[in-house]
């Protein structure tokens, strides 16, 4: 294995030189780095990165910290977007990423500091972190810089990227009044969820401006199933819904197969709206109409923020664009 100490011989510089014109000091004569750096590549040099991490207190690393990355996630492909939107700014730099998972339980048993140090992780983008979680707090006064994904928190090392949750939910409001509806209800996600008070709060404000209340809140869990259910509860406590919300696409789809049970059809006999616009909502029948947010950007924005923030940068927030899809599953209250 070729070490800095070859490189030194065959260019005819000190180990030092070496060194410190392979990662990057200033101090190195320009035409000397360039032999370096050819030298290196002639003799196929490969830098010991525990080495490095452990000379300049940094592994060029970062992580993604997933709380609650089960098997029903792969239907919505929320998280992966995430991931993929983080890679794909990762990947225009020189730092890695480090995917781990947690929930509610693991983080009683290890500290957020201790994680990340096992990891050797400079820096983490975190996504469903819930608000009762233990990491939430210990989040916002760690010296570990972390950009949260939709969790509006600032601190000295936290920054945050999201969605305008409460805009894109007043818009689906608007848009059923628009459509006429008066007896709307709503299936949320959970109380532990930033989202689910934020939509909320944006759908409820849409109803209020018209005079209008909300008939009924479900909470589905962000789950098929949980929409599912939800929409039963609703239908056989307030049958004369014409139009329900739902803040989340899978939910969407539970209460599509719920209507169907009951012999009923989206939008004749009910007008429902999602929000996500995951993949399946333009293939499902009726087409849903939804919420569209930049799943992606919110990956792409979050690495952006860390890195920047590892570079010296100050944290902040980034919101990114949303926009109301209209289909199939929504139409004029008859």
């Amino acid at each position: 294995m070729t070490t800095i100490k070859d490189i030194a011989k065959t260019a005819g510089v000190s180990v030092t030189t070496v060194s410190r014109a392979l990662n990057g000091y200033s101090d190195v004569n320009e035409a000397t780095r360039k032999k370096i750096v050819e030298t290196a590549r002639q003799l196929n040099y490969a830098p010991n990165t525990i080495a490095r991490s452990l000379v300049m207190k940094k592994s060029k690393t970062i992580g993604l910290l997933v709380s609650g990355f089960i098997r029903e996630s792969l239907k919505d492909n929320f998280m992966l977007n995430v991931l993929a939107g983080v890679n794909d700014f990762a990947s225009t730099t020189e730092y890695d990423i480090v995917l781990f998972n947690t929930n509610s339980s693991k983080q009683r048993e290890k500290t957020y500091h201790q994680l990340c140090r096992e990891r050797q992780v400079d820096g983490v983008v975190i996504q469903g972190i819930k608000t009762d979680d233990p990491y939430l707090e210990e989040i916002i006064d760690a010296d570990i810089p972390c950009v949260l994904v939709d969790i509006p928190k600032i601190g000295p090392k936290t920054g945050y990227v999201s969605t305008d949750n409460i805009a894109g939910a007043y818009e689906a409001g608007k848009h059923l009044i628009e459509l006429g509806h008066q007896k709307i209800a709503m299936i949320n996600g959970h109380d532990q969820a930033f989202v689910s008070k934020e939509r909320l709060v944006g759908f409820e404000k849409a109803l209020k401006e018209s005079g209008l209340k909300l008939l009924q809140v479900e909470d589905g869990g962000f789950s098929e199933e949980g929409g599912r259910a939800s929409l039963l509860n609703i239908m056989s406590q307030n049958p004369d819904v014409t139009a329900i919300f739902c803040a989340s696409d899978l939910m969407a789809i539970g209460a599509l197969s719920a209507l169907k049970e009951l012999g009923k059809s989206a939008p004749e006999d009910l007008s429902i709206v999602g929000y996500d616009d995951i993949l399946l909502a333009k293939y499902v029948t009726p087409a849903l109409t939804t919420v569209s947010q930049d799943t992606h950007g919110l990956g792409y924005e979050a690495a952006k923020m860390l890195i920047g923030m590892l570079e010296g940068q100050q944290p902040g927030k980034t919101i990114v664009k949303h926009e109301l899809m209209i289909r199939d599953s929504s139409q004029q209250c008859l």
